[in-house]
């Protein structure tokens, strides 16, 4: 296990519709991700301790997250954007909090994340991050009627083909995300509300 200078705390209250495991009982995996995690944010998402309720869940859900995160065409920033507008229409607390922080640090920016929640369309973002995120809303709300137009307006924003997977692969799994988030009634550090601010 990693050496921390904040121990890793697993909060009763991450979710209020299930158990949160106690740290000391969880496989040592996992107490070495969380702690890590911790580590590197200075206090425990409450994801962490959401999904550790279910241990073999937890493994998958953030080994994809961090293929997601570091085997992708997109910028860090970018990612994060597609969370919120897609947590924003899904209306997720959770992520819509913690990921609005990630959009204010990966960004520099501490306007963005609020107008992205808010309504994307009017956020100050370029056009290319309009139709990424016009791409991402409408497969979150709408998939069955996506199509190749869609893909094509990728395309002439400026986005390759990878890319083009990454930004579904982002919608899709947030989409999951947010609906196990809100499932379980997560909630979200407060610490998250005055990241990068």
């Amino acid at each position: 296990m990693s050496e921390t200078d904040v121990d890793p705390e697993l909060r009763d209250d991450a979710m209020d519709r299930f158990p949160v495991p106690d740290y000391e009982a969880l496989p040592e995996d996992l107490r070495e991700r969380i702690a890590e995690e911790t580590d590197r944010a200075g206090f425990t998402p409450n994801v962490f301790s959401a999904f550790a309720y279910k241990p073999s869940h937890f493994r998958a859900f953030f080994e994809y997250h961090d293929a997601l995160v570091e085997d992708t065409a997109l910028e860090r920033e970018e990612i994060e954007m597609i969370v919120v507008a897609v947590s924003g229409v899904n209306h997720c607390y959770y992520c819509n909090v913690a990921h609005g922080a990630l959009v204010r640090i990966y960004a520099d920016d501490p306007l963005l994340a609020d107008q992205l929640v808010a309504n994307y369309r009017t956020a100050d973002i370029n056009d290319a991050h309009r139709t990424m995120l016009d791409v991402a809303v409408k497969l979150t709300e709408r998939p069955t009627e996506l199509e190749e137009a869609d893909l094509e307006a990728l395309r002439e924003a400026g986005f390759g083909e990878e890319a083009l997977w990454d930004i579904a692969s982002v919608t899709a799994f947030y989409n999951l995300s947010n609906r196990l988030a809100m499932f379980a009634g997560m909630r979200p550090n407060d610490e998250f509300h005055t990241l990068g601010r």
